[in-house]
């Protein structure tokens, strides 16, 4: 679900990551629980040719199972290439979390500066910075906000599944993908026992020190694990449709799934994604920004399942629209992959360029 290696496995990598104070987001700012409805799709006008034949042509030309979906926030318009399968989202799903975990803050179920501690038992596997910071000490104290933040810029498995777990587990963020109706969007039961899952295993608390889980799943018999594999790929426990995603980050966008606080603070998060630069943002322009996480699958006889990326990209005039590209299956090399994604953007700001006279270009010199 994140970047998968046997040298990640084997040594904890120190990740500075910048902690989020929650003085900014308090109880007092959410004392009043918002209230929300469930996200109805906006109705679509047809999207304009060039962007159509763009992803067309991007999804047609790609080597491996791929979905790309693009809509405009203001506009209404959407597209896509195969957006209604179901795709493999991997680390995409953090999103999910940390919605729940702001639902919750909303709700005035918890607060971003309730404190947490981390043990050795909360350790998951591949990548997870905070583990450094567990191991060192035995265990680690920190506030609901750095565990989100850590999930979302980092990609922190181990800070993922805390925050899961603080705000009710697996099951309140199936709960909470349904109260607010983001539609084909599944969800499992976190990092480490989906992972397992997907390699062939049971999770054991032993896998999470030392490249234990390498060393297990390399012992498995070579069926059973592309047995495991391939279910994943047909039918991904953690599966959500390109066109879902657009959806679900148009109505974040709008304030339509959290409070102005809670939302605000959430794309900021997003804002500083550290994974990914290469993916959509290797096509960004000047003036343009981009809200996005990055998700990224384990990998098999040189296949690799869910190289994902998707967010929100915003013009210098303000218009935004959201983006979602989610690979399922390919033996496509990486640049060739973070091409295609930098390329979607590109065609993304050439559209609104087109419709707006320029204007973005314009906006982002002055």
């Amino acid at each position: 679900m994140t970047p998968v290696g046997r040298a990640l496995g084997l040594g904890l990598v120190v990740v500075a990551t910048t902690q989020v104070g929650a003085s900014a987001v308090t109880r007092a700012a959410h004392a009043k629980p918002a209230t929300h409805h469930k996200v109805a799709s906006k109705p679509t006008v047809p999207a304009p040719a060039y962007i159509r034949n763009q992803v067309d042509s991007l999804g047609q030309g790609f080597n491996g199972r791929i979905g790309i979906a693009v809509r405009s926030i203001d506009e209404a318009w959407e597209t896509g290439w195969k957006d209604h399968e179901l795709y493999p989202q991997q680390s995409v799903s953090k999103l999910w979390v940390s919605i729940t975990a702001l639902d919750a803050v909303d709700r005035g179920r918890v607060t971003l500066g309730d404190r947490v501690t981390l043990t050795r038992d909360d350790l998951t596997l591949f990548h997870q910075p905070i583990a450094a910071q567990v191991l060192q000490a035995g265990s680690y104290t920190t506030t609901l906000d750095d565990l989100l933040t850590r999930a979302i810029t980092t990609s922190d498995n181990t800070a993922n599944d805390k925050l899961m777990r603080s705000v009710g587990g697996a099951a309140a963020v199936r709960a909470m993908i349904a109260r607010k109706g983001l539609g084909a969007i599944r969800f499992a039961n976190g990092e480490r026992l989906m992972q397992s899952k997907v390699a062939g295993l049971t999770w054991s608390q032993a896998y999470a020190i030392g490249g234990k889980f390498f060393e297990v799943r390399d012992q498995l018999p070579p069926a059973r694990r592309s047995a495991a594999f391939n279910r994943y790929i047909a039918d991904p426990y953690d599966g959500a449709a390109p066109a879902a995603i657009v959806n679900a980050l148009a109505a974040l966008k709008r304030g339509e799934l959290l409070s102005p606080q809670s939302t605000a603070h959430l794309l900021d998060v997003m804002s500083h994604t550290h994974t990914g630069p290469n993916r959509l943002k290797g096509g960004l322009q000047p003036g343009w920004t981009l809200n996005h996480k990055t998700g990224t699958g384990q990998e098999l006889g040189g296949v690799q399942t869910g190289y994902n990326d998707i967010g929100i990209l915003t013009a210098p005039d303000g218009r935004s629209y959201a983006v979602a590209v989610m690979i399922k299956k390919t033996t496509t090399p990486l640049p060739v992959r973070m091409t295609l994604m930098s390329n979607v953007t590109r065609a993304v700001i050439e559209q609104h360029d087109r419709m707006y006279g320029g204007s973005s270009r314009a906006a982002g010199r002055r």
